[in-house]
């Protein structure tokens, strides 16, 4: 059995998670909206993560929507002492399948309900706020008040801690104002390099970063560099897009997401492999395409 500890630890909202965790998005169906194809399968996907010694899940009650929390709840619940699940809202679903932002207080507060509920939690351990000036990746804009609003909720103790999703790093800058920030995630991987700069900055400041898309999302990605690295380390080339993140820095933290076994296992493989530093140095190139920083 992968032994994922080897790819080390990190504080997340006060508790140690290992570095490798599971993303539950593709649990859904297509598009992340309606249920999945194989609901068995989804849960042996879960209990499988949760088996190999997973102990932080990313999920969200509008993935589906809610199809994901049920199954975590399905699959998992009750949960295991060390686990840690964060959820994040923000956002809602249209009937067409449509992400559509949801920041009025009234809108968060029945998102906080709604993934207490389908979890089967009195408490959310993290919840992230998701924010949506632009779906497709940060946008400027005030974030005070829904993150006051989300903040009102952790006052009630509907909410250990807060997070944030999509962001820049003013959006970051003005959310520890407002309120104790744990984590941040944001899109990242070998060729989605544009957080580099911040990565750093919360490094130094103890705060997870916990990259969305590590191995490129619904668009996979693909470089010859990265399949000769592969080829020559005798990995995957996914195996390779993790080993780099989780040697990029000591803060990011991984959830790549598959509703597959075979996948998963793939995934959590990359823990007991680390990249030459050779290796580094070309895989580093890849991200100076396409202007990225």
């Amino acid at each position: 059995m992968t032994d994922i500890s080897r790819a080390g630890t990190f504080t997340l909202g006060g508790r140690t998670v290992k570095r490798l965790g599971y993303g539950a998005m593709q649990l859904a169906g297509p598009g992340v909206f309606g249920p999945p194809k194989d609901r068995a399968g989804a849960l042996a996907v879960l209990r499988a993560a949760a088996a190999a010694g997973v102990n932080h899940i990313d999920t969200s009650d509008f993935y589906g929507p809610h199809i994901t929390n049920q199954l975590i709840r399905e699959a998992l619940h009750p949960y295991p002492g060390d686990l840690v699940i964060v959820t994040k809202i923000g956002a809602r679903r249209g009937e067409d399948g449509s992400w559509n932002p949801a920041f009025a207080t009234e809108d968060l507060t029945r998102a906080v309900h709604d993934n207490l509920r389908n979890l089967g939690v009195d408490v959310l351990d993290i919840v992230n706020l998701r924010l949506m000036f632009d779906i497709h990746g940060p946008a400027e804009g005030s974030i005070e008040a829904p993150l006051t609003a989300l903040a009102e909720l952790q006052r009630q103790g509907l909410v250990r801690h807060i997070g944030l999703s999509n962001v820049t790093a003013r959006q970051i800058a003005q959310g520890r104002g407002i309120a104790d920030i744990v984590c941040v995630q944001n899109q990242y991987n070998l060729a989605h390099r544009h957080d580099d700069d911040l990565i750093d900055e919360l490094a130094a400041a103890g705060i997870p970063y916990v990259p969305f898309f590590p191995l490129g999302g619904f668009t996979p990605l693909q470089a010859t560099e990265l399949s000769d690295v592969a080829a020559r380390c005798g990995v995957t080339p996914m195996q390779v897009a993790l080993a780099w993140l989780l040697r990029r820095a000591a803060n990011i933290l991984l959830i790549p997401g598959t509703a597959s076994l075979d996948h998963l296992r793939e995934n959590l493989g990359a823990a007991e492999f680390e990249l030459p530093q050779d290796a580094m140095a070309v895989l580093d190139r890849i991200g100076t395409k396409d202007g990225a920083p």
